[in-house]
């Protein structure tokens, strides 16, 4: 079998396709990475070396080879800044952790992300993340399946957006990590929906740092009481803390902003309010992450650098 992966049909012997499976476009979730679905949905399985002429869709019009290439390029320049600010404070880039922000992007996007070597996504929406999770999932489960390989590990999925109680027993099955908890209430039906499932939920506190009106995260002069009412848990592990920078182009602002999450990350751990397990720092975003990174941020979490010039869909996610 020769499989296809971009560019046009090669040069005489002419080839012509073995077999092709025309599908619904609802069914596209399950073609196996590499595979081409041309724009009609028809997927090239295969080929055969025949001395025919074969009329068949452009290749050239396939978008995912040109999608792969931007986010690489994309990826590549978010890692060559992720490396310059580990630099300017001497820590190792691999000390940072690249959480892809995918809220406007398709599962098309999201597996070519994946294809790509990304490891961790995050969604503000449960319902998003709940969905996109449970659509990768069974994609990966098929591939494995058609291909007759092993399971390939699955990504790591990140809660970063608001958490309402009422959405907890929903997440938990399909998030690695919440990064908004704020609240004791919130964190006790965090552990009571984790006891549930037998399971010890890693959390960030989320801290409103800026102290700004409207916005979510655990008021500064709370963070350590809180910290202390979380980690006497059973079924939470808490991990460090969370924070945003306001929206401002005053360097000085958000620097004293993060600043203050690392002092009352500090304090944390001189005062030993929690174990050794709290270690992480989620500080940045696309047009702020050295920031965080400058102080110790842990995980960064970045969309838009990410997606810049790429065609991210209006492909919808299947319903449960």
């Amino acid at each position: 079998m020769v499989q296809i992966t971009g560019g046009s049909l090669p040069s005489p012997p002419i080839l012509r396709l073995a077999s092709i499976l025309v599908m619904h476009p609802a069914n596209r979730h399950s073609v196996p990475p590499g595979w081409l679905v041309c724009p009609d949905h028809a997927i090239l399985c295969g080929t055969e070396r025949l001395g025919h002429p074969v009329r068949g869709p452009n290749l050239q019009d396939i978008r995912v080879p040109r999608m792969k290439r931007k986010l690489a390029e994309n990826w590549k320049r978010v890692t060559h800044r992720i490396e310059e600010a580990c630099a300017r404070v001497d820590r190792d880039p691999s000390s940072v952790t690249l959480v892809a922000v995918t809220k406007y992007a398709s599962l098309d996007v999201i597996r070519t992300m994946f294809d790509l070597g990304f490891t961790d996504f995050g969604e503000r929406q449960v319902q998003e993340l709940t969905k996109r999770a449970a659509a990768i999932n069974e994609w990966l489960r098929r591939f494995a399946r058609d291909a007759g390989t092993g399971a390939r590990p699955r990504p790591q999925w990140h809660m970063i957006g608001h958490l309402q109680r009422n959405k907890v027993k929903a997440v938990l099955p399909w998030t690695d990590l919440i990064h908004s908890l704020d609240s004791l209430r919130l964190a006790e039906e965090i552990d009571a929906q984790a006891a549930k499932l037998g399971r010890v939920i890693p959390v960030l506190l989320e801290v409103n740092a800026a102290d700004e009106q409207g916005k979510f995260g655990v008021a500064v002069a709370a963070v350590t009481h809180l910290c202390e009412q979380v980690c006497s848990l059973e079924h939470i592990e808490l991990r460090g803390l969370m924070s945003m920078a306001p929206l401002t182009d005053d360097e000085n602002q958000i620097r004293y902003v993060f600043g203050r999450v690392r002092e009352l990350f500090d304090e944390i751990i001189g005062e030993r309010l929690c174990g050794p397990q709290f270690k992480d720092l989620s500080l940045g975003m696309t047009n702020d992450f050295e920031f965080g990174i400058e102080v110790g941020a842990t995980y960064i979490r970045v969309g838009t650098a990410l997606f810049e010039g790429v065609e991210l869909g209006s492909e919808p996610v299947p319903a449960e």
